[in-house]
């Protein structure tokens, strides 16, 4: 995992000295392995401790956990960015999102836990989480709008709500220990979204005597 030689700190980002630089990858490193182990809501005390470092370090480099899972998940995010930019070009259009959706599905479980703070980001509550999902949330609107554009999908669909299920998917998986609810779960929103989609009849209404 590459690191950044800059370090942000509320104040916009600055260069990092040699030993800070050193601390901050230690960190980053920690924290990969603490969330593998542990969720997304492994101690950071525990963090600082697998780094070599003291919790007032880790403070200085990430202010709250969101900011320290956002470093970390730095390449997968750019890989999902990368990722729905190659499926432009797939056709159909809704195929292409689908195939993206359901990578979203294993991003969204790299870590046990990370599809709460996911949605918890989407929603607006997690600054620092939510300012790096932006590009991904960007790249996934291209998506959309293609299938909409082609007719495949509803107008109506938005891309936000897409990724919402996609967590909330993810999360009741994880929930059921099943690894095949999520992607269950998936097909069913993306066939309610089809234009082609046939309507259901409502139930029969049952006479009172």
């Amino acid at each position: 995992m590459q690191s950044r030689s800059t370090s942000q700190n509320g104040q916009g980002e600055r260069p990092l000295r040699a030993d800070a630089q050193r601390n901050y990858d230690l960190l980053v490193a920690a924290a990969d392995a603490g969330f593998t182990e542990h969720g997304a809501e492994a101690s950071l005390e525990d963090i600082a401790r697998r780094a070599g470092v003291g919790i007032g370090t880790l403070y200085r480099h990430f202010p709250t956990r969101e900011a320290l899972l956002a470093k970390v998940l730095d390449d997968s995010i750019a890989a999902m960015v990368a990722r729905a930019t190659e499926l432009e070009s797939v056709t159909p259009a809704s195929a292409a999102l689908t195939t993206w959706l359901e990578s979203m599905i294993g991003h969204a479980t790299t870590y046990s836990g990370l599809s709460k703070a996911l949605a918890a980001a989407l929603a607006g509550t997690c600054t620092e989480l939510g300012n790096s999902c932006q590009a991904m949330t960007t790249a996934g609107a291209r998506l959309l709008a293609r299938a909409q554009a082609a007719g495949e999908l509803r107008d109506d669909a938005d891309i936000k709500d897409l990724l919402m299920a996609v967590q909330a998917a993810a999360w009741a998986s994880e929930q059921l220990a099943d690894p095949d609810a999520a992607q269950r779960m998936l097909t069913m929103v993306l066939d309610g979204l089809r234009v082609d989609a046939a309507p259901r009849r409502a139930p029969a209404r049952r006479r009172i005597r």
